[in-house]
């Protein structure tokens, strides 16, 4: 199983996050994609990727609101170019990208159709212009300038497909997206916590749709996206892991509804986070919805605690099944010292067991 770490896109921070992860034999880095709070992602990619040679790099994660598929694929097949195959596309309907927007997450059907014409731009396939159409709104058709001749389809044309396909990611909470993304994705990276039961319900609904689709559910592949802490201490890494878990776990009740199996006490707390939730406090670990955080939700859904206990939890969601997992350790608003000796303790105790 391949551990992932998370950060944001400033470039010049993700290079030495991504030089560090390499050295201390991490298997990848992902950037987040939010582009009112951190900077380009497909930037910081980039230069991360000139300072790097062996591990994996992408998005955690864009959205389908802000690039057109077009867009999308032409920066991750740039990245791809430059990291020598190094590149998965991560992506999902969005949060704090689009909420900055004045936006919520993308509806359904809109992301479906956007990730099914991403994996054609992705393959090299020509894509109809009305498949994905920009609105006339913004733009009138090219055949109204009665041209000579212009472009009938649309494709990536600058590539020449010397290196493999980018991997697309979807990440999913709810069962609608988890079987799309069980019918055109790669890799299925769910957003529902440490939780064996959550997980294994979201694989249960990801073959499925797979089955359904006619397709061979042994080609799909599991990943997760864990807040994970590691520190001595129980009572500092629960504190530190806090404010990530706050943003995950809301994904699971985004819209009122809680997503996946869940205990009436699971399904208190969802409802107070999804309540009581500040955007502008966003992953903040000093913000009013960490305070909503029960010890034992945290203690289930995040890992949190000494290494031993750290390695036996990542051991039980690799034996469900899954291939990948993206931790997301301390952010904003906790003690840096102590932060610091968490990412320290996870470099030298976590790392090595899955190598």
């Amino acid at each position: 199983m391949e551990l992932w770490t998370l950060t944001h896109s400033n470039p010049h921070h993700a290079f030495a996050v991504a030089k560090r992860a390499e050295a201390r034999g991490w298997h990848g880095m992902l950037v987040v994609d939010s582009q009112n709070l951190a900077a380009d992602s497909y930037v910081a990619l980039t230069l991360a990727a000139t300072g790097t040679d062996r591990i994996g790099l992408g998005t955690g994660v864009t959205n389908s609101v802000t690039r057109h598929p077009a867009v999308t694929a032409s920066a991750a097949m740039a990245v791809q170019m430059v990291s020598g195959g190094r590149m998965v596309l991560g992506i999902g309907r969005g949060d704090s990208a689009l909420a900055h927007l004045g936006r919520s997450p993308a509806r359904f059907l809109g992301f479906a159709s956007y990730v099914e014409v991403l994996q054609k731009y992705l393959r090299g396939e020509a894509v109809a212009f009305d498949e994905f159409p920009v609105p006339d709104s913004m733009a009138a058709p090219v055949a109204d300038l009665k041209l000579a001749d212009h472009p009938t389809e649309s494709r990536i044309r600058w590539a020449k497909g010397e290196l493999p396909k980018v991997p697309v990611e979807v990440a999913a909470t709810g069962p609608k997206v988890i079987a799309m993304a069980g019918r055109l994705a790669d890799r299925v990276m769910f957003t529902l916590g440490a939780v064996p039961e959550r997980i294994q319900w979201g694989m249960s609904v990801a073959r499925e749709a797979r089955i359904s689709a006619g397709l061979d559910p042994a080609t799909l592949c599991f990943g997760a996206y864990v807040n994970l802490v590691c520190h001595m201490d129980v009572a500092v890494a629960r504190a530190l892991v806090r404010g990530g878990l706050t943003t995950f776990a809301r994904f699971s009740v985004m819209h009122g509804d809680v997503s996946g199996p869940a205990s009436e006490n699971d399904r208190d707390v969802f409802q107070q986070l999804h309540d009581g939730y500040d955007m502008k406090a966003h992953t903040r670990a000093d913000s009013n919805q960490a305070t909503l955080l029960t010890d034992d939700f945290i203690d289930r859904f995040a890992i949190a605690g000494p290494p031993e206990h750290c390695n036996t939890r990542l051991e039980e969601l690799h034996s469900l099944g899954l291939d990948k997992i993206v931790i997301s350790g301390p952010t904003a608003g906790v003690d840096r010292f102590d932060a610091r000796t968490a990412m320290a303790l996870v470099d030298d105790a976590v790392v090595p067991q899955f190598n």
